[in-house]
């Protein structure tokens, strides 16, 4: 991973449900990212949802995609 690139990491399927219930989503309406996205971490299959973690100066940003 390139130090510019943000951190990717898969959330354990309890944590995808917690999710999806505190934002009352469903899957389908996260955003997508394709499976040979080169970002993704070892591993990934289509449905599973992606935590990805940018930084900005002291904050860190949290985006959620699921795996297509």
């Amino acid at each position: 991973m390139h130090i510019l690139q943000p951190k990717h990491s898969k959330l354990k399927p309890k944590e995808a449900q917690e999710l999806l219930k505190k934002y009352n989503i469903s899957l389908s309406q996260l955003p997508k990212i394709k499976a040979n996205d080169p970002a993704l971490p070892q591993g990934c299959v289509p449905g599973e949802v992606i935590k990805i973690e940018r930084k900005d100066g002291d904050n860190v940003n949290l985006y959620f995609r699921v795996v297509v």
